[in-house]
């Protein structure tokens, strides 16, 4: 689980405004840059590289009361969404197996996704744990990713305090689908639904009944397409194995939903075995 850091309330600095209007003047010339058929490579890289400079300068020479300010978080997330477009640039660039490249892909889409949830909260302005939380997973996979050190995370991470497993029928099928190597064949739409489906249920939490549904269709649809990439690929025997994995994660995971609709994070349980081993 994610320990708890208190967010402070937006507070102007100095430092942290100049840091900021510098930052955002230099993402737009880099990524105008990065999109003109005309530009080298080598000069986007160079673009790339300045404002990488200037993030990890300008973060660290913040006092650390901004630094924990939504303010301070806003260049945070600017900062980590460059990273991540530059590691997927520059992996691009090298030969992988099929199950590497997809995998990487997940984990690339699943960091987007989790910094899409941290920019939404400090939108709103939350002062929910939830955006910390959304942050710390951001940067635990993309740290990874720049260390090649993927290998180390679990396939099924715990759910964060902030939420908690709803709709467990969408949870099985998330689940089955990553078991069964359904990464190699929809690395975005699983990312994006389990991000998502996070994301529902921490809405649900905070805002009640109004919140619930478009989410959760959202993740939904992510899902029915993943579902679909998998089971066109592969012949009836597999589907139906899927099909059955799925329904046992569904009772594994169905007395996991909270009756009271409170979000107090979910630990999950050791992968269910394959059907010839039970």
């Amino acid at each position: 689980m994610f320990a708890p850091i208190t967010l402070l309330t937006k507070v102007y600095h100095p430092h942290l405004s100049f840091a900021t209007n510098t930052l955002s003047a230099l993402l737009l010339v880099a990524f105008a840059s990065s999109a003109q058929a005309a530009t080298s490579d080598s000069a986007v890289s160079g673009r790339f590289e300045e404002v990488a400079a200037l993030c990890a300068s300008q973060t660290q020479a913040l006092p650390a009361e901004s630094l924990k300010s939504l303010s301070a978080n806003r260049l945070v997330i600017d900062c980590k969404r460059l990273q991540l477009k530059r590691y997927q640039a520059e992996q691009a660039l090298h030969s992988r197996t099929v199950e590497q490249a997809a995998r990487q892909q997940y984990l690339i889409y699943k960091a987007r996704a989790w910094l899409d949830y941290a920019s939404y909260q400090d939108t709103i302005d939350s002062r929910s744990i939830a955006e910390t939380q959304a942050l710390h997973a951001a940067d635990t996979i993309l740290q990874a990713l720049l260390t090649s050190t993927e290998q180390n995370l679990a396939l099924n991470p715990d759910i964060p305090t902030s939420s908690a497993l709803m709709r467990p029928d969408l949870w099985a099928i998330l689940t089955a689908l990553k078991d069964s190597g359904g990464i190699n064949y929809a690395p975005k739409e699983l990312a994006f639904s389990e991000v998502g489906l996070i994301w529902a249920a921490a809405d649900h939490c905070a805002h009640g009944s109004s919140q619930l549904g478009s989410r959760f269709t959202m993740a939904d649809r992510w899902l029915e397409q993943a579902r679909e990439s998998y089971i066109n690929v592969h012949d009836s025997k597999v589907n139906v194995a899927l099909e059955q994995l799925i329904n046992r994660y569904y009772k594994q995971y169905a007395s996991l939903d909270p009756s009271d609709d409170s979000c107090h994070g979910q630990s999950f349980l050791a992968p269910i075995p394959d059907v010839d081993t039970l």
